[in-house]
């Protein structure tokens, strides 16, 4: 995936297609793991009853929640880069306040009512997720990143960060930058990428996210 923008067409296709990857040479080549993260204070002290992975439409509501539409997708896999499947995908990120889902996440009375601030998503065979949401902006004190949780069947839950290439604040984000590895921090930098021809205004990131599995008996 580029900077460049990409279009509605290739943006349904790479989101439903995939299979070839699997197939394709190196596909299992082993990789770097991505770097786990903090889970944060502010994973939601009380999940919202609708927790699908759309976060822009809440129940059955008619009005979005405020921000630029992100179609977020990606691949859980192993280090051989194997699909994992049965992986429950956590997101939680702040609304376009800046105000978190949870209870001590910002100012409840600004709070966007119209944006999930949560969602949840399981892989298939392909170990592929995807999440509609928006793009996160910054809080005092951090640069504009998405929480992630990754939980498999017999595995510890993994927590780790995603953040937009491209975000001049990234240099001065404490959290981030507590990875001393700039090929490890590179890891959970991606492009969030303007979609041609949509009507509103879209972005596609990929984020993928590469485990390290415990040993269980």
């Amino acid at each position: 995936m580029t900077d460049s923008r990409i279009s509605r067409r290739r943006l349904l296709v790479g989101l439903g297609a995939g299979a070839w990857l699997l197939s394709a040479p190196g596909a299992f080549a082993e990789r770097l793991l991505t770097p786990a993260q903090t889970l944060g204070p502010f994973y939601p002290d009380q999940l919202p009853l609708d927790r699908d992975n759309d976060l822009v439409l809440v129940d059955d509501q008619l009005t979005p929640a405020s921000g630029t539409v992100v179609h977020l997708h990606g691949r859980i896999v192993d280090a051989n880069g194997r699909p994992l499947a049965d992986a429950l995908v956590e997101i939680w990120q702040v609304d376009a306040r800046g105000i978190y889902l949870h209870s001590r996440g910002g100012d409840r009375a600004r709070r966007d009512a119209n944006f999930q601030g949560y969602g949840r998503f399981v892989t298939g065979r392909d170990g592929r997720y995807r999440f509609r949401t928006i793009r996160p902006v910054p809080y005092p004190g951090r640069t504009p990143h998405i929480h992630f949780a990754v939980t498999l069947p017999g595995q510890p839950r993994f927590a780790t960060q995603c953040y937009i290439r491209g975000e001049r604040l990234n240099a001065r984000d404490a959290i981030l930058n507590a990875i001393r590895d700039p090929k490890a921090r590179e890891l959970l930098i991606v492009p969030f990428v303007p979609v041609a021809g949509a009507v509103a205004r879209e972005q596609v990131a990929r984020f993928d996210i590469v485990l390290g599995l415990t040993p269980t008996s």
